[in-house]
This record gives structure tokens, C-alpha cells and sequence, in this order.
């Protein structure tokens, strides 16, 4: 195998564990890559403030893609150094739109730097770890830009519900789900995972051929697709199954990891 300049990873489901953490075989392995002189970069939903743990495996040493593209993240200064946020009027009128059609969904929002969300909103157990964030109106939760929006709904099939959002808003903005549950994923329009890492990669004069790409959710599909190289770890969804170059183990299993050692023998 010819070791890539840059290698890109998904976190949740992917290179983590399903316990969230980042097992020591795991570490070792991205310790290659940099030693290599590769490029490692993370590539996640999560919002900055959910890195920290992620980051100390990799000493805080290089940038992190968070937000599903919306925000890119300093390791080393913790700071976020570019952000492709939904402004409020896009925001207010995909709002508008989904609770007219489905009035039972319940809003969040990801800014730069914290979350809010309604009343009646799912919280996840990331936020209730974090602190809830502020419980607000709609009118408040829709007054400033943000990173994400995201919409949940108790019971409907993710899949289903994505397909209905995005004939809905998908003028306005991006979505996609990545947490199993009915848990929408909006960023502004056109801002996915792939926009942002083939953004990096120009920057340091990297193809998409010289790119190996891991994920495990339909978030992870358009990076999937524009890398040279793809996996899927064998627990991820069925579309990323389907639409990969190669699979390798479950996240459990350290799939990630076993690629790894074989790129960066």
C-alpha cells in the first residue's frame, strides 16, 4: 500500500469506541501517521467543545473539522480558525418551514461557541454531559447565526425524516443525521464534511488521490466520496456500506487502527 499525505477520520462510530473513547491501539496508530509527515485530520459532527478528550491523543497537534464542515478547529490553540455559518434569516425560515409541516419536531442550535435549545427538545447525552445550554424560544434560537441546526423528533425513522427535511429546506441548507436516531443535522447550505477537508487539502497542495477517508453515517458520505480511498468500519450505515471503496473492522474492533498500521507500516 502507498502510505496517503492525508488521512481523514470520522470520531463517533468510527475511530471511537462505542463508549467514546479512543483506545490506546487507536492512538498508536494516529501517532504513526504524524511521524509518517501525513496530515491527520478529524472529521466529526461534534462541535469544538466535545474535542478535547480526542485532541489529547494526538497531543493537541493539528486541526480538527467539526460541525460537519461548519467549523474548523485549531488543536493546538483551541481556537475555531473558520466557520461557514447558517445566518438568521436562512435560519427563521427553515425553522418556519419544518414546524409547519411537522409541528411535532423540537430545535437546537450549535454557535461557535455554545448551544441552546427549545423547551421540548431530546437532549442527547453529549449535552446533558456538557451542561443542557440554555433553554430558549424559537425567536431567540433563530436571532443569530449558527453552525448546525438541528431538529428531533421522537419517533420517526431518520431516514425517512431526512428525506422530508431536505425536500423541505433543502434550498436553504444542508442536512444530513449521523446519530442513529431521528436527529436532523443541518449546516448552510452546501457546507458538508467533503467542502471543508477538500478545502484543506488544496491548501497544502493535496488530491483527492492522495486522501483515505473513514466514517460510519450518512454525514460522511460526500467525504467519503470525494477521497481516493474510502472505508466504512463494518458497523456503519447500510448507505455507507454501499457506497465505499473497501470496509474494515467495527469501531470496537479499532478498524480504523488496522488500516492504519498497514498505510503506515
Amino acid at each position: 500500500m502507498v502510505s496517503p499525505r492525508l488521512v481523514a477520520t470520522d470520531l463517533d462510530g468510527t475511530a471511537l469506541r462505542s463508549d467514546g473513547s479512543v483506545s490506546p491501539r487507536t492512538a498508536a496508530a494516529f501517532a504513526r501517521v504524524e511521524q509518517a509527515g501525513a496530515i491527520l485530520v478529524f472529521v466529526t459532527g461534534r462541535p469544538p467543545r466535545w474535542i478535547g478528550a480526542v485532541a489529547e491523543s494526538v497531543r493537541h497537534q493539528g486541526l480538527a473539522i467539526c460541525a460537519n464542515g461548519a467549523l474548523v478547529y485549531d488543536l493546538h490553540t483551541e481556537r475555531v480558525v473558520e466557520s461557514h455559518l447558517i445566518g438568521a434569516e436562512v435560519l427563521t425560515e427553515a425553522v418556519s418551514r419544518l414546524r409547519h409541516r411537522l409541528p411535532e419536531l423540537s430545535f437546537s442550535v450549535e454557535y461557535e461557541g455554545g448551544f441552546a435549545h427549545e423547551t421540548g427538545f431530546g437532549l442527547r447525552r453529549w449535552d446533558v454531559a456538557e451542561g443542557s445550554g440554555p433553554r430558549v424560544g424559537a425567536s431567540t434560537l433563530t436571532s443569530r447565526p449558527c453552525a448546525k441546526l438541528l431538529a428531533f423528533h421522537q419517533s420517526m425513522d431518520p431516514d425517512l425524516l431526512h428525506v422530508i427535511v431536505n425536500d423541505l429546506v433543502g434550498d436553504l441548507v444542508t442536512a444530513t443525521h449521523s446519530s442513529g436516531k431521528a436527529l436532523i443535522e443541518m449546516s448552510a447550505q452546501g457546507v458538508t464534511k467533503a467542502s471543508s477537508l477538500a478545502a484543506l487539502a488544496r491548501r497544502h497542495l493535496i488530491g483527492p488521490g492522495e486522501v483515505v477517508a473513514f466514517g460510519d453515517m450518512p454525514n460522511d458520505l460526500p467525504m467519503l466520496a470525494w477521497a481516493g480511498t474510502s472505508y466504512a468500519v463494518a458497523n456503519a450505515h447500510p448507505d455507507v456500506l454501499a457506497a465505499v471503496t473497501h470496509v474494515t473492522a467495527a469501531n470496537d474492533d479499532d478498524g480504523v487502527a488496522v488500516i492504519l498500521e498497514k498505510l503506515f507500516a
